[in-house]
């Protein structure tokens, strides 16, 4: 008695083909990844103070400084529009402050290029103005009020500027 041994048509997964699958599955890890790092690389600089020991010697002072404007009581009350800004300076039971200069400090969260200042025009007692074109999307914006030399005001706002609306 003789057995046929037959072979059915199909297919048959060789070294090759696992080869493939290797090279396509890390081919598309290192892809991506590569891809992740150029965008890390060149959309932030990282840099958030110039000298880290000194910013580390300044912080105990800076918050007992911010402690001391907390304590004040004064506040501030910003407005911004696509073509500006409106700040306020006030306490709340006395009303408006009066102050000498008011600073404002546009930042993006990430990137510089786009970054500006503007030094707001008293409109009367505690209100200040400023003109600037303001881009749409997110911002940080830092407002400092100086009285005889003295900060009264320091605050930061992170904002989002949407079809010109804030």
């Amino acid at each position: 008695m003789t057995v046929q041994k037959s072979q059915a048509p199909g297919f048959t997964f060789t070294g090759w083909h696992m080869l493939g699958v290797m090279v396509l599955f890390f081919g598309t890890i290192i892809t991506v990844n590569m891809i992740m790092a150029w965008n890390a690389v060149s959309s932030w600089s990282g840099l958030v103070v110039q000298n880290t020991y000194v910013a580390s010697q300044q912080f105990n002072g800076k918050a007992e400084a911010a402690k001391a404007r907390a304590a004040s009581g004064i506040e501030g009350r910003l407005s911004v529009d696509r073509n500006g800004m409106r700040y306020e300076i006030f306490h709340p039971q006395t009303g408006p402050v009066e102050t000498d200069t008011v600073t404002a400090h546009f930042r993006r969260p990430v990137g510089e290029h786009q970054n500006f200042d503007m030094e707001l025009t008293p409109v009367s007692t505690g209100v200040f103005t400023g003109s600037h074109d303001v881009l749409p999307g997110q911002w940080i914006v830092e407002v400092i009020a100086v009285k005889d030399g003295r900060v009264i005001v320091h605050e930061g706002t992170r904002i989002a500027i949407i079809r010109g609306r804030p």
